[in-house]
């Protein structure tokens, strides 16, 4: 879902994309992190406010969701 939400725009503030999933921000942290570690996803900071983060994927996320959907579409055929 994360993925999906984040295909949708090129970048999401990072409440935003907790709000839209239905997830608590520890959730979505937890997540990100996962994805950060793949290199699947990017975090950065506002630049007029710090406390705000902003989420996008990355070529590889990119790349690794359009593969993913396409296995699911594989499926269906």
């Amino acid at each position: 879902m994360i993925c999906a939400a984040l295909g949708q725009a090129e970048e999401l503030r990072f409440d935003l994309l907790a709000k839209a999933l239905g997830v608590s921000a520890s959730v979505l942290s937890k997540h990100l992190a996962k994805l950060e570690e793949a290199r699947y996803v990017e975090l950065r900071r506002d630049a007029a406010d710090s406390r705000r983060q902003w989420v996008a994927l990355t070529p590889a996320g990119t790349s690794a969701f359009a593969r993913h959907v396409a296995a699911l579409r594989a499926l269906t055929d």
